[in-house]
Protein backbone atom coordinates (compact mmCIF):
# COMPACT_ATOMS: atom_id res chain seq x y z
CA UNK A 1 0.00 0.00 0.00
CA UNK A 2 2.87 2.35 0.84
CA UNK A 3 4.57 1.54 -2.45
CA UNK A 4 1.40 2.33 -4.39
CA UNK A 5 1.07 5.60 -2.52
CA UNK A 6 4.65 6.47 -3.41
CA UNK A 7 3.96 5.77 -7.07
CA UNK A 8 0.89 7.96 -7.03
CA UNK A 9 2.71 10.75 -5.28
CA UNK A 10 5.72 10.60 -7.59
CA UNK A 11 3.39 10.56 -10.59
CA UNK A 12 1.44 13.59 -9.37
CA UNK A 13 4.36 15.99 -9.42
CA UNK A 14 5.28 15.63 -13.11
CA UNK A 15 1.58 15.90 -13.90
CA UNK A 16 1.43 19.19 -11.99
CA UNK A 17 4.56 20.43 -13.72
CA UNK A 18 3.18 19.43 -17.10
CA UNK A 19 -0.07 21.26 -16.34
CA UNK A 20 1.86 24.37 -15.30
CA UNK A 21 4.05 24.13 -18.40
CA UNK A 22 0.96 23.82 -20.56
CA UNK A 23 -0.70 26.88 -19.05
CA UNK A 24 2.49 28.95 -19.28
CA UNK A 25 3.05 27.78 -22.85
CA UNK A 26 -0.35 29.05 -23.90
CA UNK A 27 0.38 32.28 -22.06
CA UNK A 28 3.70 32.65 -23.85
CA UNK A 29 2.03 31.78 -27.14
CA UNK A 30 -0.59 34.43 -26.59
CA UNK A 31 2.03 37.01 -25.67
CA UNK A 32 3.98 36.04 -28.79
CA UNK A 33 0.91 36.67 -30.95
CA UNK A 34 0.20 39.95 -29.16
CA UNK A 35 3.79 41.16 -29.35
CA UNK A 36 4.23 40.17 -32.98
CA UNK A 37 0.99 41.94 -33.87
CA UNK A 38 2.06 45.12 -32.07
CA UNK A 39 5.51 44.82 -33.64
CA UNK A 40 4.04 44.46 -37.13
CA UNK A 41 1.65 47.38 -36.61
CA UNK A 42 4.45 49.61 -35.31
CA UNK A 43 6.77 48.69 -38.18
CA UNK A 44 4.06 49.20 -40.78
CA UNK A 45 2.97 52.56 -39.38
CA UNK A 46 6.57 53.76 -38.97
CA UNK A 47 7.33 52.97 -42.60
CA UNK A 48 4.18 54.61 -43.92
CA UNK A 49 4.09 57.76 -41.77
CA UNK A 50 7.73 58.79 -41.27
CA UNK A 51 9.42 59.84 -38.06
CA UNK A 52 7.35 62.94 -37.12
CA UNK A 53 3.88 61.50 -37.76
CA UNK A 54 5.03 58.26 -36.16
CA UNK A 55 5.96 60.33 -33.10
CA UNK A 56 2.33 61.51 -32.88
CA UNK A 57 1.11 57.92 -33.27
CA UNK A 58 3.52 56.92 -30.49
CA UNK A 59 2.12 59.56 -28.12
CA UNK A 60 -1.36 58.10 -28.63
CA UNK A 61 0.10 54.61 -28.12
CA UNK A 62 1.76 55.42 -24.79
CA UNK A 63 -1.44 57.15 -23.63
CA UNK A 64 -3.29 53.91 -24.38
CA UNK A 65 -0.62 52.16 -22.30
CA UNK A 66 -1.56 54.30 -19.30
CA UNK A 67 -5.28 53.72 -19.74
CA UNK A 68 -5.04 49.96 -20.20
CA UNK A 69 -3.05 49.80 -16.96
CA UNK A 70 -5.80 51.75 -15.19
CA UNK A 71 -8.25 49.15 -16.46
CA UNK A 72 -6.03 46.28 -15.36
CA UNK A 73 -5.47 47.74 -11.92
CA UNK A 74 -9.18 48.13 -11.24
CA UNK A 75 -10.58 45.18 -13.18
CA UNK A 76 -8.29 42.33 -14.20
CA UNK A 77 -5.45 42.43 -11.65
CA UNK A 78 -7.81 41.66 -8.73
CA UNK A 79 -9.48 39.04 -10.93
CA UNK A 80 -6.13 37.30 -11.53
CA UNK A 81 -5.14 37.37 -7.85
CA UNK A 82 -8.46 36.29 -6.34
CA UNK A 83 -10.28 34.28 -9.01
CA UNK A 84 -7.57 32.12 -10.60
CA UNK A 85 -8.43 28.44 -10.48
CA UNK A 86 -11.82 28.92 -8.78
CA UNK A 87 -15.08 27.18 -9.66
CA UNK A 88 -16.76 28.00 -12.96
CA UNK A 89 -19.78 29.70 -11.37
CA UNK A 90 -17.62 31.96 -9.21
CA UNK A 91 -15.37 32.75 -12.19
CA UNK A 92 -18.30 33.66 -14.45
CA UNK A 93 -19.82 36.00 -11.89
CA UNK A 94 -16.47 37.70 -11.32
CA UNK A 95 -15.70 38.03 -15.05
CA UNK A 96 -19.10 39.59 -15.77
CA UNK A 97 -18.30 42.35 -13.28
CA UNK A 98 -14.61 42.76 -14.08
CA UNK A 99 -15.20 43.02 -17.84
CA UNK A 100 -17.90 45.61 -17.22
CA UNK A 101 -15.41 47.57 -15.12
CA UNK A 102 -12.92 47.51 -17.98
CA UNK A 103 -15.62 48.63 -20.42
CA UNK A 104 -16.65 51.47 -18.10
CA UNK A 105 -13.04 52.65 -17.80
CA UNK A 106 -12.77 52.57 -21.59
CA UNK A 107 -15.95 54.60 -22.07
CA UNK A 108 -14.99 57.26 -19.52
CA UNK A 109 -11.38 57.51 -20.68
CA UNK A 110 -12.56 57.58 -24.30
CA UNK A 111 -14.83 60.52 -23.61
CA UNK A 112 -12.03 62.45 -21.91
CA UNK A 113 -9.67 61.65 -24.79
CA UNK A 114 -12.16 62.96 -27.35
CA UNK A 115 -12.65 66.19 -25.39
CA UNK A 116 -8.87 66.60 -25.03
CA UNK A 117 -8.37 66.07 -28.74
CA UNK A 118 -11.00 68.65 -29.65
CA UNK A 119 -9.49 71.21 -27.27
CA UNK A 120 -5.88 70.64 -28.37
CA UNK A 121 -6.57 70.52 -32.10
CA UNK A 122 -3.66 70.84 -34.51
CA UNK A 123 -1.91 67.71 -35.71
CA UNK A 124 -2.14 66.02 -32.29
CA UNK A 125 -5.85 66.55 -31.56
CA UNK A 126 -7.39 64.25 -34.20
CA UNK A 127 -5.17 61.37 -33.00
CA UNK A 128 -6.61 61.65 -29.48
CA UNK A 129 -10.16 61.89 -30.81
CA UNK A 130 -9.57 58.64 -32.70
CA UNK A 131 -8.02 57.07 -29.60
CA UNK A 132 -11.10 57.98 -27.59
CA UNK A 133 -13.37 56.26 -30.09
CA UNK A 134 -11.50 52.96 -29.97
CA UNK A 135 -10.67 52.76 -26.25
CA UNK A 136 -13.80 50.85 -25.08
CA UNK A 137 -13.12 48.02 -27.56
CA UNK A 138 -9.40 47.92 -26.70
CA UNK A 139 -9.97 47.63 -22.96
CA UNK A 140 -12.83 45.13 -23.22
CA UNK A 141 -10.74 42.85 -25.45
CA UNK A 142 -7.89 42.99 -22.94
CA UNK A 143 -10.23 42.04 -20.09
CA UNK A 144 -11.37 38.88 -21.92
CA UNK A 145 -7.74 37.80 -22.33
CA UNK A 146 -7.00 37.96 -18.62
CA UNK A 147 -10.28 36.28 -17.76
CA UNK A 148 -9.08 33.29 -19.78
CA UNK A 149 -5.70 33.34 -18.04
CA UNK A 150 -7.45 33.29 -14.65
CA UNK A 151 -9.45 30.21 -15.63
CA UNK A 152 -6.37 28.43 -17.00
CA UNK A 153 -7.72 28.61 -20.58
CA UNK A 154 -4.83 30.41 -22.21
CA UNK A 155 -5.67 28.77 -25.54
CA UNK A 156 -8.82 30.91 -25.75
CA UNK A 157 -6.80 34.08 -25.18
CA UNK A 158 -4.43 32.90 -27.90
CA UNK A 159 -7.28 32.44 -30.37
CA UNK A 160 -8.76 35.83 -29.47
CA UNK A 161 -5.47 37.67 -30.00
CA UNK A 162 -4.83 35.73 -33.20
CA UNK A 163 -8.21 36.88 -34.51
CA UNK A 164 -7.28 40.48 -33.67
CA UNK A 165 -4.08 40.07 -35.65
CA UNK A 166 -5.89 38.60 -38.66
CA UNK A 167 -8.55 41.34 -38.60
CA UNK A 168 -5.75 43.91 -38.51
CA UNK A 169 -4.51 42.95 -41.98
CA UNK A 170 -7.41 44.27 -44.09
CA UNK A 171 -7.92 47.15 -41.64
CA UNK A 172 -4.33 48.36 -42.07
CA UNK A 173 -4.53 48.01 -45.84
CA UNK A 174 -7.58 50.26 -45.86
CA UNK A 175 -5.87 52.71 -43.49
CA UNK A 176 -2.90 52.90 -45.82
CA UNK A 177 -5.19 54.20 -48.57
CA UNK A 178 -5.90 57.23 -46.41
CA UNK A 179 -2.35 57.45 -45.04
CA UNK A 180 -3.04 59.37 -41.81
CA UNK A 181 -2.43 58.77 -38.09
CA UNK A 182 -6.20 58.78 -37.49
CA UNK A 183 -6.80 56.10 -40.11
CA UNK A 184 -4.20 53.78 -38.61
CA UNK A 185 -5.55 54.27 -35.08
CA UNK A 186 -9.11 53.51 -36.21
CA UNK A 187 -7.89 50.40 -38.06
CA UNK A 188 -6.09 49.19 -34.93
CA UNK A 189 -9.16 49.76 -32.74
CA UNK A 190 -11.60 48.37 -35.29
CA UNK A 191 -9.73 45.07 -35.35
CA UNK A 192 -9.80 45.06 -31.53
CA UNK A 193 -13.59 45.48 -31.64
CA UNK A 194 -13.83 42.31 -33.74
CA UNK A 195 -11.81 40.40 -31.14
CA UNK A 196 -13.81 41.91 -28.27
CA UNK A 197 -17.03 40.74 -29.90
CA UNK A 198 -15.62 37.26 -30.32
CA UNK A 199 -14.65 37.27 -26.63
CA UNK A 200 -18.34 37.61 -25.84
CA UNK A 201 -19.04 34.52 -27.94
CA UNK A 202 -16.19 32.61 -26.28
CA UNK A 203 -17.35 33.30 -22.73
CA UNK A 204 -21.09 33.53 -23.30
CA UNK A 205 -20.96 36.39 -20.81
CA UNK A 206 -22.33 39.90 -21.11
CA UNK A 207 -20.50 42.59 -19.09
CA UNK A 208 -22.69 43.39 -16.10
CA UNK A 209 -22.58 47.19 -15.95
CA UNK A 210 -24.73 47.27 -12.82
CA UNK A 211 -22.02 45.22 -11.09
CA UNK A 212 -19.22 47.77 -11.57
CA UNK A 213 -19.85 49.51 -8.28
CA UNK A 214 -19.95 46.27 -6.29
CA UNK A 215 -16.78 45.03 -8.00
CA UNK A 216 -14.87 48.20 -7.11
CA UNK A 217 -16.16 47.97 -3.54
CA UNK A 218 -15.26 44.31 -3.11
CA UNK A 219 -11.74 44.82 -4.53
CA UNK A 220 -11.07 48.11 -2.71
CA UNK A 221 -8.11 46.66 -0.78
CA UNK A 222 -6.31 45.63 -4.01
CA UNK A 223 -7.69 47.72 -6.86
CA UNK A 224 -6.56 51.20 -5.77
CA UNK A 225 -3.04 50.00 -4.96
CA UNK A 226 -2.72 48.14 -8.26
CA UNK A 227 -4.12 51.20 -10.00
CA UNK A 228 -1.42 53.43 -8.51
CA UNK A 229 1.22 50.82 -9.29
CA UNK A 230 0.15 50.35 -12.90
CA UNK A 231 -0.37 54.04 -13.63
CA UNK A 232 3.00 54.96 -12.18
CA UNK A 233 4.53 52.34 -14.49
CA UNK A 234 2.86 53.41 -17.73
CA UNK A 235 2.63 57.02 -16.59
CA UNK A 236 6.38 57.10 -16.20
CA UNK A 237 6.71 56.03 -19.83
CA UNK A 238 4.28 58.72 -20.92
CA UNK A 239 6.03 61.44 -18.92
CA UNK A 240 9.34 60.39 -20.40
CA UNK A 241 7.94 60.53 -23.95
CA UNK A 242 6.27 63.91 -23.49
CA UNK A 243 9.35 65.27 -21.73
CA UNK A 244 11.59 63.91 -24.47
CA UNK A 245 9.40 65.60 -27.05
CA UNK A 246 9.65 68.90 -25.20
CA UNK A 247 13.43 68.63 -24.74
CA UNK A 248 14.53 67.11 -28.04
CA UNK A 249 11.48 67.34 -30.34
CA UNK A 250 8.75 64.98 -31.55
CA UNK A 251 11.19 63.28 -33.93
CA UNK A 252 13.17 62.09 -30.88
CA UNK A 253 10.00 60.38 -29.62
CA UNK A 254 9.79 58.53 -32.92
CA UNK A 255 13.46 57.54 -32.58
CA UNK A 256 12.97 56.07 -29.11
CA UNK A 257 9.79 54.31 -30.19
CA UNK A 258 11.62 52.91 -33.22
CA UNK A 259 14.31 51.47 -30.94
CA UNK A 260 11.63 49.96 -28.71
CA UNK A 261 9.98 48.39 -31.74
CA UNK A 262 13.15 46.47 -32.49
CA UNK A 263 12.80 44.94 -29.02
CA UNK A 264 9.03 44.81 -29.46
CA UNK A 265 8.46 41.08 -28.89
CA UNK A 266 10.13 41.21 -25.48
CA UNK A 267 8.62 44.51 -24.40
CA UNK A 268 5.16 43.12 -25.03
CA UNK A 269 6.00 39.85 -23.26
CA UNK A 270 7.26 41.80 -20.25
CA UNK A 271 4.02 43.76 -20.11
CA UNK A 272 1.90 40.64 -20.13
CA UNK A 273 3.88 37.65 -18.91
CA UNK A 274 3.90 38.77 -15.28
CA UNK A 275 0.11 38.69 -15.27
CA UNK A 276 0.03 35.33 -17.04
CA UNK A 277 2.49 33.93 -14.49
CA UNK A 278 0.67 35.29 -11.42
CA UNK A 279 -1.79 32.37 -11.20
CA UNK A 280 1.12 29.92 -11.42
CA UNK A 281 3.08 31.81 -8.78
CA UNK A 282 -0.02 31.81 -6.57
CA UNK A 283 -0.17 28.03 -6.88
CA UNK A 284 3.51 27.87 -5.86
CA UNK A 285 2.73 29.99 -2.79
CA UNK A 286 -0.10 27.67 -1.78
CA UNK A 287 2.15 24.60 -2.10
CA UNK A 288 5.40 25.96 -0.65
CA UNK A 289 6.16 29.67 -0.43
CA UNK A 290 9.88 28.95 -0.06
CA UNK A 291 9.96 27.92 -3.72
CA UNK A 292 8.57 31.25 -4.89
CA UNK A 293 11.98 32.95 -5.04
CA UNK A 294 13.32 30.24 -7.35
CA UNK A 295 10.21 30.42 -9.54
CA UNK A 296 10.57 34.20 -9.90
CA UNK A 297 14.30 34.01 -10.58
CA UNK A 298 13.82 31.43 -13.32
CA UNK A 299 11.00 33.51 -14.80
CA UNK A 300 13.02 36.73 -14.85
CA UNK A 301 16.32 35.11 -15.80
CA UNK A 302 14.80 33.24 -18.71
CA UNK A 303 13.34 36.44 -20.13
CA UNK A 304 16.62 38.31 -19.60
CA UNK A 305 18.58 35.66 -21.48
CA UNK A 306 16.08 35.73 -24.35
CA UNK A 307 16.29 39.53 -24.50
CA UNK A 308 20.09 39.39 -24.67
CA UNK A 309 19.95 36.87 -27.50
CA UNK A 310 17.41 38.99 -29.39
CA UNK A 311 19.45 42.16 -28.94
CA UNK A 312 22.60 40.37 -30.07
CA UNK A 313 20.80 39.05 -33.13
CA UNK A 314 19.65 42.57 -34.01
CA UNK A 315 23.23 43.87 -33.84
CA UNK A 316 24.53 41.02 -35.98
CA UNK A 317 21.75 40.80 -38.55
CA UNK A 318 20.47 44.33 -39.11
CA UNK A 319 22.50 46.65 -41.29
CA UNK A 320 21.56 49.80 -43.18
CA UNK A 321 19.66 48.27 -46.10
CA UNK A 322 17.79 45.72 -43.99
CA UNK A 323 17.19 48.29 -41.25
CA UNK A 324 15.65 50.67 -43.78
CA UNK A 325 13.49 47.84 -45.07
CA UNK A 326 12.15 47.25 -41.54
CA UNK A 327 11.77 50.80 -40.20
CA UNK A 328 12.14 53.06 -43.22
CA UNK A 329 13.58 56.50 -42.44
CA UNK A 330 13.18 55.85 -38.69
CA UNK A 331 16.04 53.31 -38.88
CA UNK A 332 18.80 55.90 -39.32
CA UNK A 333 18.17 57.34 -35.86
CA UNK A 334 16.78 54.24 -34.12
CA UNK A 335 19.87 52.10 -34.82
CA UNK A 336 21.79 53.69 -31.95
CA UNK A 337 19.01 52.70 -29.52
CA UNK A 338 19.53 48.93 -29.83
CA UNK A 339 22.15 48.46 -27.07
CA UNK A 340 20.56 50.68 -24.37
CA UNK A 341 17.09 49.34 -25.21
CA UNK A 342 18.32 45.75 -24.90
CA UNK A 343 19.92 46.42 -21.52
CA UNK A 344 16.71 48.08 -20.33
CA UNK A 345 14.69 45.01 -21.28
CA UNK A 346 17.20 42.70 -19.56
CA UNK A 347 16.85 44.69 -16.34
CA UNK A 348 13.08 44.88 -16.70
CA UNK A 349 12.98 41.09 -17.07
CA UNK A 350 14.25 40.67 -13.52
CA UNK A 351 11.76 43.30 -12.35
CA UNK A 352 8.99 41.24 -13.94
CA UNK A 353 10.08 38.16 -12.00
CA UNK A 354 10.02 39.96 -8.66
CA UNK A 355 6.73 41.71 -9.44
CA UNK A 356 5.11 38.36 -10.18
CA UNK A 357 6.11 37.09 -6.76
CA UNK A 358 4.77 40.13 -4.94
CA UNK A 359 1.46 39.89 -6.84
CA UNK A 360 1.13 36.20 -5.95
CA UNK A 361 1.71 37.02 -2.28
CA UNK A 362 -0.94 39.75 -2.43
CA UNK A 363 1.69 42.19 -1.13
CA UNK A 364 0.00 45.17 -2.80
CA UNK A 365 1.58 47.75 -0.49
CA UNK A 366 5.09 46.54 -1.22
CA UNK A 367 4.59 46.23 -4.96
CA UNK A 368 3.04 49.71 -5.10
CA UNK A 369 6.02 51.12 -3.18
CA UNK A 370 8.46 49.40 -5.55
CA UNK A 371 6.69 50.65 -8.63
CA UNK A 372 6.58 54.25 -7.40
CA UNK A 373 10.32 54.22 -6.72
CA UNK A 374 11.14 52.45 -10.00
CA UNK A 375 8.94 54.83 -12.01
CA UNK A 376 10.58 57.86 -10.41
CA UNK A 377 14.00 56.46 -11.32
CA UNK A 378 12.76 55.78 -14.87
CA UNK A 379 11.54 59.36 -15.39
CA UNK A 380 14.64 60.91 -13.83
CA UNK A 381 16.98 58.70 -15.84
CA UNK A 382 15.07 59.16 -19.09
CA UNK A 383 14.73 62.93 -18.90
CA UNK A 384 18.20 63.67 -17.52
CA UNK A 385 19.65 61.49 -20.26
CA UNK A 386 17.55 63.36 -22.84
CA UNK A 387 18.89 66.68 -21.60
CA UNK A 388 22.46 65.39 -21.96
CA UNK A 389 22.27 63.36 -25.15
CA UNK A 390 18.82 63.55 -26.76
CA UNK A 391 17.08 60.29 -27.69
CA UNK A 392 20.17 58.10 -27.24
CA UNK A 393 21.03 59.74 -23.92
CA UNK A 394 17.48 59.08 -22.75
CA UNK A 395 17.91 55.41 -23.69
CA UNK A 396 21.06 55.06 -21.58
CA UNK A 397 19.42 56.91 -18.71
CA UNK A 398 16.54 54.43 -18.71
CA UNK A 399 18.98 51.49 -18.82
CA UNK A 400 20.64 52.77 -15.64
CA UNK A 401 17.26 53.43 -14.00
CA UNK A 402 15.92 49.92 -14.64
CA UNK A 403 19.14 48.41 -13.27
CA UNK A 404 18.61 50.27 -9.99
CA UNK A 405 14.90 49.47 -10.01
CA UNK A 406 15.57 45.73 -10.20
CA UNK A 407 17.42 45.89 -6.87
CA UNK A 408 14.45 47.66 -5.28
CA UNK A 409 11.97 45.02 -6.45
CA UNK A 410 14.05 42.03 -5.39
CA UNK A 411 14.81 43.43 -1.95
CA UNK A 412 11.08 43.84 -1.30
CA UNK A 413 10.30 40.33 -2.58
CA UNK A 414 12.92 38.93 -0.19
CA UNK A 415 11.30 40.71 2.76
CA UNK A 416 7.77 39.71 1.70
CA UNK A 417 8.68 36.01 1.45
CA UNK A 418 10.42 36.14 4.82
CA UNK A 419 7.29 37.68 6.37
CA UNK A 420 5.02 35.13 4.73
CA UNK A 421 6.90 32.02 5.95
CA UNK A 422 6.05 32.47 9.68
CA UNK A 423 2.40 32.99 8.74
CA UNK A 424 2.42 29.72 6.79
CA UNK A 425 4.15 27.91 9.66
CA UNK A 426 1.48 29.05 12.11
CA UNK A 427 -1.34 27.86 9.85
CA UNK A 428 -2.74 24.53 11.11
Amino acid sequence: MTTTGRHRKSGAKPSGLRAMAGRLSWGLGDQAVSSLTNFAVGIYVARELGVTAFGIFSLAWVTYGVLINISRGLATDPLMVRFSGVGTGVWRAAVARSSATALAVGALAGLLSVVFGIVVGGSLGPAFVALGVILPALLLQDSWRFAFFASGEGQKAFVNDALWGVAMIPAMVLADLHGSVVAFLLAWGGAAAVAAGYGYLQTGLRPSLDGVRSWLHDQRDLGPRYLVENVSNSGGSQIRMYGLGAIAGVAAVGTVRGGELLLGPFLAVLMGLAFVAVPEAARVVRRNVRRLRTFCLVLGGGQALAALLWGGALLLVLYDRLGELVLGDVWHTAEAMIIPATLSVVNASFITGAATGLRALGAAKRSMRCQLVASALYVIGGLSGAAIGGAVGSGWGVACATFAGAFVWWSQLHVAIREHVPEEARTP
